[in-house]
């Protein structure tokens, strides 16, 4: 990173920051072109690893990436403020405050219908803030619940 000033390294921070993202891009390779998609996502943390769940259709450009090309690029942001360095406005005299991560990782189609099922739900909770919800069977068979293994990432932050 570049900016080191603004780098983001304590983990209890980095989690207050994606717990408070409410949509995830995903930037897939597709035949030397990106393509990018914004998703609501769920996420857990497993073994100092982050999981994000998403669902979507069953068929697709996106689907056809995943199969074609798991490795992909993630981006997330919040608080997101333009404002003024000066009183008189002047032009190349802004800047904003942010918060983001950026990273990449392995997205899989996920086929274990509990882990289907945990994977709803912690998009559910994270977009509710509702941890009971209950899904039947023809629910979660509806939708494609796809999965992104975070390999590495990077938090920042200007305030």
């Amino acid at each position: 990173m570049r900016r080191k000033d603004r780098e983001v390294i304590d983990p209890v921070k980095i989690a207050d920051i994606i717990n408070r993202c409410t949509c995830c891009r995903i930037g897939f390779n597709d035949d030397g072109q990106v393509y990018i998609v914004p998703l609501n996502f769920g996420y857990e943390k497993k073994n100092d690893t982050y999981v994000l769940y998403f669902h979507g259709a069953k068929e697709g450009r996106k689907v056809d990436l995943i199969h074609k090309s798991p490795e992909v690029g993630f981006e997330m942001d919040t608080d997101a403020v333009v404002y003024t360095l000066n009183e008189d406005g002047a032009a190349c005299g802004y800047t904003a405050r942010f918060q983001s991560i950026i990273g990449n990782g392995i997205l899989s189609i996920v086929t274990d219908f509990e882990e289907k099922k945990q994977g709803l739900l912690l998009l559910m909770e994270h977009n509710t803030e509702r941890k009971e919800w209950d899904f039947n069977e023809k629910m979660v068979n509806a939708v494609m619940v796809f999965k992104l293994e975070v390999t590495n990432m990077s938090c920042k932050e200007h305030q």
